[in-house]
């Protein structure tokens, strides 16, 4: 069972769940509060825990009154065989006292429960042991970095100002056609975004596995529930105004996790690894005026996402490949980059680990995120309830279990595109094509 794990915290053993479900919850208090603790994450507890008492109470007078009529039933029945009618009818009265009684209660009950059921919403995955403490981001650990950084013989430009001066990004027009935050790519450079993400979903479908797949764009309600957006991030996202149970996708993660929602696999699926190329949406609500400038943050952009389902065993082995497959894209195009692990309180909501790979990007002089992987564990299966079943051993048939879901990035192509003219950039302004995107680009260069 759960027992200290690392910084003197306590979690559950890997055998165990990772999404909070409701008896893990009564059984294990202290790894729930220690959880939230550590992800710096407001969330009453207390009020839960008083709601799970208030709940086992209701079922045991329920169980209760509900013997209480079951014998009087059969009682009444007894006393009209035995011809006493009067004693019978009076039974019969207190006993639809009772019923209505018992009505009122399982209302009650249902009301409770449904109350129960969004308060678990709100709470966050457990944590992996090796998920290092901290505040933020500055508490992530380095787990390898590849590629040095480029010395330049001349002033470096960031891509803001090499787009604009190759005629390739229009911010200026992005933001009269929208607003801001919103970008338009011409000529060279729309043909390099296409390049990469023909370059992306070629390289994992034929070397990594994955079954592209072109799912919707806009999702409903129960999607955004499952994958973990909603509640939580009801601000980051953009709603349609009719019909209000569809949203616009951040992310393929989204369509593609739900895919399976609802369903159980068979244990020989297993693996199932997707990749889709998509638009995705964010609101960027919590931004602040941070990164307005260029195409780092914005409210439409473009990637290409791997997601796999796989039994809880294979999780952890499957998380390192995934990162691994993105690593190999970028070591492709020759862009110096670092994996790191997220800290407990930089780390997503859903997320048990994640490993976010920061690309050098030399016009802001710094690594910057471009991949974030992820292993949700059982979190995302039970919210859309995703299961397997597991291969029979002997005459029993095994019971379904969740399935563990990753997710990552493989890769945006806004963020690969910034890179890609920042860092092979060339003295007299123009842009060298790293030698596999060429067959897709056409070219070898940019020209100035």
């Amino acid at each position: 069972g759960p027992g200290p794990a690392a910084g003197g915290r306590v979690r559950p053993g890997p055998q165990e769940t990772a999404m909070l479900d409701r008896r893990f919850i009564e059984e294990h208090p202290d790894v729930v509060r220690a959880v939230l603790a550590a992800r710096r994450h407001e969330f009453d507890l207390d009020a839960l825990l008083r709601r799970l008492g208030e709940r086992k109470e209701l079922l045991a007078n329920l169980e209760e009154l509900q013997a209480k009529r079951n014998s009087g039933s059969r009682e009444v029945g007894a006393l009209f065989k035995a011809g006493k009618r009067d004693e019978g009818q009076a039974l019969r009265q207190e006993l639809a006292l009772l019923g209505g009684r018992i009505t009122e209660l399982e209302t009650t009950t249902k009301e409770l429960q449904a109350a129960i059921h969004d308060d678990i919403l709100g709470l966050p995955n457990l944590l992996a042991d090796d998920v290092p403490e901290g505040d933020d981001e500055d508490a992530n650990a380095l787990v390898r970095s590849w590629g040095e950084p480029a010395r330049f013989g001349f002033d470096v430009a960031d891509h803001h100002d090499l787009g604009e001066r190759l005629g390739i990004l229009d911010f200026e027009r992005g933001a009269r056609v929208t607003g801001s935050r919103f970008t338009v790519l011409k000529g060279a450079g729309a043909r390099l975004s296409r390049a990469l993400m023909n370059f992306f979903l070629d390289r994992q479908t034929a070397d990594n596995g994955y079954e592209e797949v072109l799912p919707p764009f806009i999702v409903n309600s129960a999607s955004m529930t499952g994958t973990g957006q909603l509640p939580k991030f009801e601000t980051d996202l953009f709603r349609l105004h009719d019909p209000e149970d569809y949203w616009l996708i951040p992310t393929a993660e989204v369509p593609v996790t739900n895919l399976h929602a609802g369903e159980i696999l068979a244990a020989a699926d297993l693996p199932i690894r997707y990749c889709a190329y998509t638009p995705c949406f964010r609101a960027e609500a919590g931004s602040y005026g941070r990164d307005t400038r260029g195409l780092i943050r914005q409210h439409q952009f473009e990637k290409v996402e791997m997601v796999q389902f796989v039994k809880p065993e294979e999780s952890e082995a499957a998380h390192e490949a995934m990162v691994a497959h993105a690593e190999g894209l970028l070591q492709a195009l020759e862009l110096p980059y670092r994996v790191m692990t997220l800290s407990s309180g930089d780390i997503g909501f859903g997320a048990w680990k994640c490993y976010d790979i920061e690309v050098w990007l030399p016009g802001q002089d710094r690594y910057r995120e471009i991949s974030s992987v992820s292993n949700y564990r059982d979190f995302q299966a039970r919210r859309a309830s995703i299961r397997f079943r597991p291969e029979p051993e002997g005459k029993s048939k095994p019971r379904p279990r969740f399935v563990h879901t990753l997710n990552g990035s493989g890769l945006p192509l806004g963020r690969t595109l910034v890179a890609v003219l920042e860092n092979h950039q060339q003295a007299d302004g123009s842009i060298r094509i790293p030698a596999p995107l060429r067959p897709y680009f056409g070219s070898d260069s940019i020209e100035a």
